[in-house]
């Protein structure tokens, strides 16, 4: 017996499975990974109203100045990313914003500096199943350039470029990483990749900042680091202030 249906389960079925509707959503989608770094943007909503909990995501829409706005906890690697992000697209949010970590490629980015990504070499494991190798990811330059306009006004130090996304953190070796430099990296994520690729098969806006937590090149570990934790804080103050500034306010 063959299966029944072409794909077993679609991010049509997730949305329809969560009832989730575009009318229950915003038009801008703040996308943090962990759930704690969700419950210190929702501090920043007015009147954040449940969506749906699904498994350990959580899903709000609210408002910011008038503004209607969801955020969801939406993965920290490439494969939950995949499930939110369909989701996402499929309750057709017009645009969305990571809020995320990296690890730098270049000793000039410092842990707790800030990078907007503009271009994705793809590493990880899901998107081969939706697009071919020479397919190019790449953020939206709106998203992008609003991104990083918003951080210089706030005086932050920001770079932009290029992000390696990989699945294989506990592999990231000299050989591997100084290829991927080759290639223009000058950071590393694990969900980057996979938020824009499926993004733009759906010809959803989206964009990626990221504070820096670490340095491969260096080998410093910032996890601990208050610069990162300041960092970690000001993503969320940026996205936010894009979301305005895209509006025009």
């Amino acid at each position: 017996m063959q299966m029944v249906k072409d794909v077993h389960l679609t991010g049509k079925d997730l949305t329809q499975m969560v009832q989730l509707r575009p009318e229950d959503v915003g038009k801008y989608a703040i996308v943090p990974g962990p759930r704690d770094r969700l419950d210190v943007l929702l501090k920043k909503f007015e009147n954040p109203v449940k969506n749906f909990t699904f498994m350990e995501y959580s899903m709000y829409t609210g408002t910011v100045e008038g503004i209607k706005v969801t955020a969801i906890n939406g993965g920290r690697f490439s494969t939950d990313t995949s499930i939110t992000t369909e989701v996402m697209c499929n309750a057709q949010i017009q645009n969305i914003i990571r809020v995320g970590t990296c690890g730098s490629l270049d000793e000039n980015i410092k842990i707790g500096d800030l990078f907007v990504v503009d271009e994705v070499i793809r590493g990880d494991g899901v998107t081969p199943y939706y697009v071919d190798k020479n397919f190019k990811t790449i953020a939206d330059k709106k998203i992008a350039d609003t991104l990083y306009e918003v951080a210089k006004g706030m005086g932050l130090t920001i770079h932009r470029g290029k992000v390696w996304t990989t699945d294989a953190l506990l592999r990231e070796t000299r050989e591997i990483v100084e290829a991927k430099r080759k290639e223009g990296a000058k950071a590393v994520d694990m969900v980057s990749a996979t938020m824009l690729t499926i993004a733009q098969t759906y010809n959803i806006k989206a964009g990626s900042i990221l504070a820096v937590s670490d340095n491969v090149i260096t080998g410093e570990m910032g996890f601990m680091n208050p610069l990162y934790y300041m960092a970690e804080s000001n993503i969320l103050k940026i996205a936010l202030g894009t979301v305005k500034k895209l509006e025009g306010k």
